[in-house]
């Protein structure tokens, strides 16, 4: 940048203001935000949350798919990540040094019942503001299937759940390939 910059005189000041005020412009009242004021009361969107407040609380369909899914073997870790995950916060979680604070046991439910525990589930986890939680869902091969049911459809469902930042197999301490270490959403 030059040091020789040309500062402007009165006479182009004021034309530039003259400018100004025949385009219409007004000077601001004040030069500060109000960010504590409360916006004017909108009565649509007191309608749009009613509306979504009464799909939520219908019980006959949850936010996860009960179809198909991908079989995964008893042995095999699971990995998921959003791909704007800071990659520091997926090693420590894959780590085990982000503390779970509550954990969920699927075993002996049955998929629908194992299904709707885990919705339940993560929407008390995030209601109460959590971090880090455990699921374990086994290695049980299913009695009809030659995969485990339940550690295959909780891969998918946590993959559809939109407050799931990442998850992945938890450490042998806390029960290894038959968990998972689910790391949520912080609400704003």
């Amino acid at each position: 940048m030059s040091r020789n910059r040309h500062h402007p005189d009165d006479d182009d000041i004021d034309a530039f203001r003259q400018v100004l005020r025949e385009a219409g412009v007004r000077p601001i009242e004040t030069n500060r935000a109000d960010p504590g004021r409360r916006r004017r009361p909108d009565p649509s969107a007191a309608e749009r949350r009613a509306a979504a407040t009464a799909a939520r609380d219908d019980h006959g369909t949850g936010r996860t798919s009960d179809g198909r899914v991908e079989p995964v073997r008893p042995s095999e870790p699971l990995d998921f990540a959003l791909p704007d995950l800071p990659w520091r916060t997926r090693s420590q979680l894959k780590r085990g040094r982000i503390a779970w604070e509550v954990g969920l046991d699927l075993h002996g439910y049955t998929l629908e019942e194992a299904r709707r525990e885990l919705e339940t589930f993560l929407r008390d986890a995030a209601a109460e503001g959590r971090r880090c939680v455990l699921v374990v869902h086994g290695k049980a091969w299913g009695t009809t299937s030659d995969f485990p049911v339940i550690k295959s459809h909780v891969n998918a469902w946590l993959r559809e759940w939109p407050g799931v930042l990442a998850f992945c197999s938890a450490a042998a301490i806390d029960g290894g390939t038959g968990a998972v270490y689910v790391l949520l959403r912080r609400r704003g």
